[in-house]
């Protein structure tokens, strides 16, 4: 067995020590540790201005995390290149002085790639807030520079934070994004057919149609963990999945309870940011320096990014209709243990293919990586949904991450979203990504 993957099925919490101290790899850590508190910042500067993206122009929650995985990447490569190589970089190859500064060369990174993708998105819808953002990173980049003293070591710093946005912007030229839709529509049993939008009459279309088809980030392809198909409609494993969401998931269900409702409509917001505010969290519990949370962010938002890839690949590959779809359809999907309703509506609607739950193949990577970091049950740790008046307080607390994300499964259910083997199926394509991320990316140098 390689050293890379013996390291890869070391216990998590053997692992997460391992990173955290450094200790992994052969090279000696640079004599002084930098706290991550540059790293912190831009890490939520970058989610505020990328959420706040109109959802066809790039604010998705997929296309959202493959930005994030851009500025995570190039931030990662900035400082990993600085001082003696601890870690294997992500592009750029190039390296400065172990004095150069950190702050300096992950706010250059953070602003150079963000400050692009704010210029560069395609409006396809309008974008009247481009302009604030552009100038609020403008005023971000500067207090970040005002408060480092003006020497060569910032400059080093700046030179090289440079160097790794242009590595990530040059090397995602022509990746895909905003490109061709990957949806042909089609009729007929199982098929996903979009809901009608009763003011112009028009079929409510997926804002972000493209993402299946870009280039991953680690990923040897975009369908490399291609999920099992939905059940055979005939199936007993059918019936009990539709049956399932036809009782829970119905808008005006009698047998989901008012906390369900509440917990369906409090996770309907983009998994990107919550577990991005997980990461800073922890990060700040456990004192963990510049590089090693650097290389965290890296690896938990690029593995988050080629799971959003891969999913969305699988959503429109396998085309499966939504439970709206198959409830109230008049077709006869042939299984005697299904009866349709016209009636029924879903408590939340999406607008794309069913399988397999985008939500929680993104949710599944991220809480992989952070498993790794600090081990499934790494202290109390909060978060904040963006729904609107979800029906109780917007920040709740959780303890595990297994347990969080197991709630999750359920959610999307209790939300008419989903089947339940669509969200189990998301999850372990998440997880497989993120899995496949830690064995052989970020790896420390001489592993």
């Amino acid at each position: 067995m390689s050293r890379r993957r013996s390291l890869a099925l070391m216990p998590a919490a053997v692992v997460a020590l391992l990173g955290a101290l450094g200790a992994v790899g052969v090279s000696a850590k640079p004599p002084v540790a930098t706290d991550a508190s540059e790293v912190t910042h831009w890490n939520q500067v970058a989610a505020s201005t990328l959420i706040a993206f109109p959802p066809p122009d790039g604010g998705s929650p997929v296309a959202f995390q493959i930005n994030m995985g851009m500025v995570q990447g190039a931030v990662y490569d900035a400082v990993n290149a600085i001082g003696p190589k601890q870690h294997r970089e992500y592009l750029l190859e190039e390296r400065t002085g172990a004095k150069a500064s950190v702050g300096a060369a992950v706010a250059t990174a953070a602003y150079d790639v963000l400050s692009n993708l704010v210029t560069t998105a395609p409006e396809r819808a309008p974008f009247p807030g481009r302009a604030g953002l552009l100038t609020a990173l403008s005023t971000e980049y500067d207090t970040t520079l005002g408060a480092i003293a003006d020497d060569a070591f910032k400059m080093q710093g700046i030179s090289i934070g440079h160097l790794a946005a242009k590595a990530m912007l040059d090397a995602r030229a022509g990746d895909g994004r905003f490109g061709p839709s990957q949806w042909t529509q089609e009729t007929g049993v199982g098929k996903w057919q979009p809901l009608i939008n009763p003011a112009n009459g028009q079929p409510i279309l997926d804002p972000t149609p493209w993402v299946g088809g870009v280039k991953p980030f680690l990923l040897q392809s975009s369908d490399q963990f291609r999920s099992a198909p939905p059940p055979a409609l005939t199936s007993q494993a059918w019936a009990d999945q539709f049956n399932e969401v036809k009782s829970l998931g119905r808008i005006d269900s009698s047998t989901r309870t008012s906390d369900q409702t509440y917990f369906a409509k409090w996770w309907q917001s983009a998994p990107g940011l919550s577990w991005n505010e997980v990461a800073r969290q922890l990060i700040a519990r456990n004192d963990l320096d510049a590089a090693d949370s650097a290389r965290l962010l890296a690896l938990m938002n690029l593995s988050t990014a080629d799971a959003a890839i891969n999913a969305w690949n699988d959503k429109y590959h396998f085309d499966f209709w939504r439970p709206w779809n198959s409830i109230t359809t008049t077709l006869d999907d042939g299984n005697p243990g299904t009866t349709t309703d016209p009636t029924w509506a879903p408590l939340i609607t999406a607008p794309y293919p069913e399988w397999v739950s985008g939500h929680l193949s993104l949710d599944g990577a991220s809480v992989t990586v952070l498993r790794e970091f600090f081990g499934d049950a790494p202290g109390a740790f909060s978060i904040t949904s963006t729904f609107v008046n979800p029906g109780g307080p917007a920040v709740r607390s959780f303890d595990t991450f297994s347990g969080t994300v197991a709630e999750i499964v359920e959610a999307r259910i209790w939300a008419g979203l989903h089947y339940r083997g669509a969200d189990l199926g998301g999850k372990a394509l998440g997880t497989n990504v993120a899995n496949y991320a830690i064995a052989n990316y970020f790896q420390s140098v001489g592993q």
